[in-house]
């Protein structure tokens, strides 16, 4: 059985590590890498969950278009966060401001990660697009 996939790629988006890509489309199925709340110039924004959740769905959303989709159409978030108790009710704010109630927290993975260094979440998406 031959799989078909298709790499997303697009220069609007914070640019992935060499072995990475941004996106895949495989059956339908669009898998979003994991983003962090940086910019383009890898750097970490500033200004805590609120900031850094605000900076990766924004990502998110860019690379999302380029594979001919958006948030309302996501299925499952990983969501790693290094201050569970902390930054879930200001992440999960920001979080329906871009996803609205259609993309609900239950529907997802809520993990807790060891600080790395000042990186307090890391998203995932998994959608389906009719192809």
């Amino acid at each position: 059985m031959t799989v078909t996939k298709t790499i997303i790629s697009t220069t609007d988006a914070v640019p992935p590590l060499p072995v990475f890509s941004q996106a895949v489309i495989s059956k339908g199925n669009v898998y979003v890498s994991g983003n962090i709340g940086c910019t383009k110039e890898l750097k970490l924004v500033e200004g805590g969950i609120r900031a850094q959740t605000r900076a990766a769905l924004e990502n998110i959303a860019i690379v999302l278009k380029a594979a001919g989709t958006g948030l309302k159409h996501i299925v499952k978030v990983n969501i790693y966060l290094s201050n569970l108790p902390r930054d879930f009710p200001a992440m999960n704010e920001i979080y329906h401001t871009y996803a609205g109630e259609q993309c609900d927290i239950s529907n997802s993975s809520l993990t807790k990660i060891p600080s790395l260094r000042e990186v307090a979440l890391e998203l995932q998406a998994y959608l389906w697009v009719q192809m």
